[in-house]
């Protein structure tokens, strides 16, 4: 499995990463000491649950870190265009080179980009070709671990029986509501966010268009191919695999393009 690195440099799309890893850290961190673990040990709940909180927020990290250093499907700067396919590409009218239709120039990372949906600054990345179904997961995950977190928070408060071993001088233990509130807080607001994000997301590939596309009012007549939604997730994860779709350490395969220009180079 061959992995390829891709970073940009901006400092606004640095802070932008730093404050969801933060989120996520909080979560991570303060959910088990002041739910997970405490009720486990004095067996108020089984260790799957445990088990299945830690997957989803390994599983969260992973996609952020995969979407936010796999390349979107920069262009090189001296592509190499079949004769037969000439007809498909164009001249970008910012950095003069040749591009598949469908790409767009991304003014953040300088560069264009093939099938490029939108740049994201909470990754610090742009949407691509390349990277989509990494950014398809971050929503996905994302969406698990904040549910994941409201409910524990929920069954804190109204369902889960009082602990008896605790310590009151821990600063943990003095601050639990607090610390809780805000973890509520940021739940509600990520499973809000990612939701409606996820649903856009999922819009966008079931009718083969991209956000930049939505903004400019392109007529989905042109791209719409009447796909069933396993073929149109397949394209976008590169595989008809769809266990690997929720796999973010893995490459990614382009499948045989299709006759509305989905070229590689």
């Amino acid at each position: 499995m061959k992995l390829r690195l891709h970073f940009v440099v901006d400092p606004m799309g640095w802070l932008c990463i730093s404050v969801v890893f933060g989120i996520w850290l909080y979560n991570t961190f303060f959910i088990p000491k002041l739910v997970l673990l405490p009720h486990y040990s004095e067996g108020h709940i089984p260790w799957a649950i445990v088990v299945c909180y830690y997957i989803a927020s390994g599983l969260c990290i992973m996609a952020l870190f995969r979407a936010s250093t796999a390349d979107p499907g920069r262009l090189p700067t001296d592509p190499h265009i079949p004769h037969s396919e000439r007809e498909h590409w164009e001249l970008c009218n910012k950095c003069n080179l040749m591009r598949p239709k469908r790409s767009h120039h991304c003014s953040r990372c300088g560069h264009c980009v093939r099938r490029m949906d939108h740049h994201c600054p909470w990754i610090n990345n742009c949407v691509g070709e390349d990277n989509h179904w990494l950014f398809l997961q971050l929503c996905f995950y994302a969406q698990v671990l904040s549910l994941f977190t409201l409910v524990l928070d929920f069954c804190q408060y109204y369902y889960f029986q009082p602990l008896t071993g605790l310590d009151q001088e821990k600063f943990t233990t003095r601050h639990e509501l607090a610390l809780l509130r805000v973890s509520a807080l940021m739940g509600v607001v990520m499973f809000g966010g990612m939701t409606s994000l996820f649903y856009t997301q999922m819009a966008g590939i079931l009718s083969d268009t991209t956000t930049i596309e939505k903004m400019a009012q392109f007529s989905n007549d042109i791209y719409n191919s009447k796909r069933s939604w396993q073929r149109a997730l397949a394209e976008v994860c590169g595989t008809r695999w769809k266990l690997l779709w929720l796999i973010p350490l893995r490459s990614r395969e382009p499948l045989q393009a299709s006759h509305h220009f989905r070229t590689h180079v």
